[in-house]
């Protein structure tokens, strides 16, 4: 799976990969009335996508997280819709925990975050 941030494919395929379609609605005019009917107003259409490896060396997790550390960025990827896309989104919180050492090498396990389009 082809996955690039701001242009640069990341060094290691994830162990996870799940896009979500949101539709945001207009709080204000999206209702619902006495007999129960809604009146939806949908103001946008964005991109939610969970992404995580199971493990990665230091130089591996070192460049996802630096290609991902500018509060918005080009995330191109394959959306079950659209096909192979690039929308601008953010990261939320990015959890790494450190696995193991084997010959001098630092190993991260369950690196896993959420990007959102803007």
């Amino acid at each position: 799976m082809l996955l690039k941030a701001n242009g640069v494919a990341l060094v290691a395929s994830p162990s996870e990969f799940k896009v979500t379609i949101l539709d945001l609605d207009d709080a204000d005019s999206s209702v619902r009335t006495s007999d129960g009917t809604l009146n939806r107003d949908r103001v946008a259409v964005k991109r939610q996508v969970e992404i995580g490896w199971n493990a990665l060396t230091q130089v591996q997790i070192s460049q996802i997280l630096k290609a991902m550390e500018n509060v918005f960025f080009d995330f191109s990827f394959t959306d079950p819709k659209d096909g192979y896309v690039t929308k601008r989104m953010y990261i939320g919180d990015r959890a790494a925990p450190i696995a193991f050492e084997r010959n001098g090498v630092l190993w991260y396990k369950d690196l896993k975050f959420t990007l959102t389009e803007r």
